[in-house]
């Protein structure tokens, strides 16, 4: 399970060291693709591919299904974890979150989510703001 928030830096060869807490559950391949609001997903490799399965058997007749089915998985790709935890972002990734050279990883259970560092701290202050409203949204699904 990934949890928690961490403080990173893309090397000038383009690589980003994965929290040493997320390396054992992220093995030795993963899947980077376009987020949400923005950001990288990262997922284990057996996680994707169950996610993979289910967005393939959306059905397509609705662009808004279509649209998110192309987002997530034409904008995927594989990546090899080095020996240092390390993985390439590639630059239309990169180019899509607009990564610079300071980022945040947060842990999201089954996923991690890398964002511009200052991006993720305006998101994260904008959140903290709405937590009640938040709090009353996950209460009507039975989450809180």
């Amino acid at each position: 399970m990934f949890i928690g928030e961490y403080s990173h830096s893309i090397d000038p060869k383009k690589r980003l060291a994965i929290p040493s807490k997320f390396r054992k559950e992220i093995g030795s391949r993963a899947v980077i693709t376009r987020g949400l609001d923005r950001c990288l997903f990262i997922y284990p490799l057996k996680i994707w591919k169950e996610l993979a399965k289910k967005l393939g058997s959306l059905p397509v007749g609705e662009s808004s299904t279509r649209s998110f089915i192309r987002l997530m998985l034409a904008g995927a790709t594989d990546v090899e974890v080095d020996k240092q935890g390390r993985v390439l972002l590639p630059d239309y990734l990169k180019s899509y979150a607009e990564l610079r050279r300071n980022v945040t990883i947060a842990g999201l259970y089954n996923r991690m989510e890398v964002w511009d560092e200052n991006k993720w701290k305006k998101y994260k202050s904008n959140a903290e703001k709405n937590t009640d409203e938040i709090a009353e949204q996950l209460g009507k699904l039975g989450v809180y």
